[in-house]
């Protein structure tokens, strides 16, 4: 197949792959004294267009071929009750988190960074997972002060900033840990969230389309009206994060 000449307009060959082609197309647009700067304009706008969706691509590629690599994080941070004689609640430590898909994703050639800020007295913790070929994505996570356990305020900033880091995490690569990570919130053991936190949830879950059976499931809970209290918050914020990228 013979090239087609570029003359006024410009033509792309079938044959060839669209970034390809495209870039192939600039580079002689470029050189032609026929084509005006409005139409160089429209070309690179195209370019554009088709790097960020190969990006888009690659990195939902990536992200599945990485999902089976995951690992299940043990639960070494425990909530005492009792000066410490009755545990009762476990939870991820970051550290752990951390230690534990670092490898995974540099194999996979993603990385995981945050943006941590304050909104209205409260910590806002961004996680944004990265992929090599230039797409990410991110979720957002509000926290009050951690000041259970007597911790001061730049301990409480800390304690708050980790859990951010560990639900944002959590969320975007869908990790899961071996118990359930109240994170010590709660005020017992048993204790779930009330009538009318489950039907704001139940409402979310709604609006947003979302899949009962997986959100439950990340949650660590069978039912919408099980759901454990200190896991309110974090609910919350996936289904509200959620709805704000669906109104994009």
């Amino acid at each position: 197949m013979s090239e087609p000449a570029l003359k006024g307009d410009v033509v792309m060959r079938e044959d060839a792959p669209a970034t390809t082609a495209i870039i192939s197309v600039i580079e002689r647009a470029a050189t032609n004294p026929n084509v005006d700067i409005d139409k160089m304009e429209r070309l690179l706008e195209m370019q554009e267009r088709i790097m960020a969706r190969d990006a888009k691509a690659a990195y939902a590629a990536a992200l599945a071929a990485m999902a089976p690599a995951l690992p299940v994080i043990s639960e070494r941070g425990k909530i005492s009750t009792d000066k410490g004689k009755t545990v009762q609640s476990t939870y991820a430590l970051w550290e752990d988190v951390n230690d534990a898909i670092k490898p995974v994703l540099a194999t996979h050639g993603f990385a995981l960074s945050f943006r941590t800020g304050r909104q209205e007295g409260q910590i806002t913790v961004t996680g944004v997972l990265s992929h090599r070929e230039g797409h990410s994505e991110e979720t957002t996570i509000t926290l009050p002060h951690d000041s259970s356990g007597s911790k001061n305020a730049v301990q409480a900033v800390g304690s708050s900033t980790s859990y951010g880091k560990r639900y944002t995490a959590g969320l975007l690569l869908n990790l899961t840990s071996r118990g359930e990570d109240d994170d010590g919130q709660s005020g017992g053991s048993g204790a779930v969230i009330t009538d009318t936190q489950a039907n704001e949830i139940r409402d979310l879950i709604q609006s947003t389309g979302s899949k009962i059976g997986p959100f439950l499931e990340y949650i660590g809970a069978s039912s919408v009206a099980d759901i454990p209290a200190a896991k309110y918050q974090p609910a919350i914020a996936a289904l509200r994060q959620k709805a704000k990228g669906a109104g994009k």
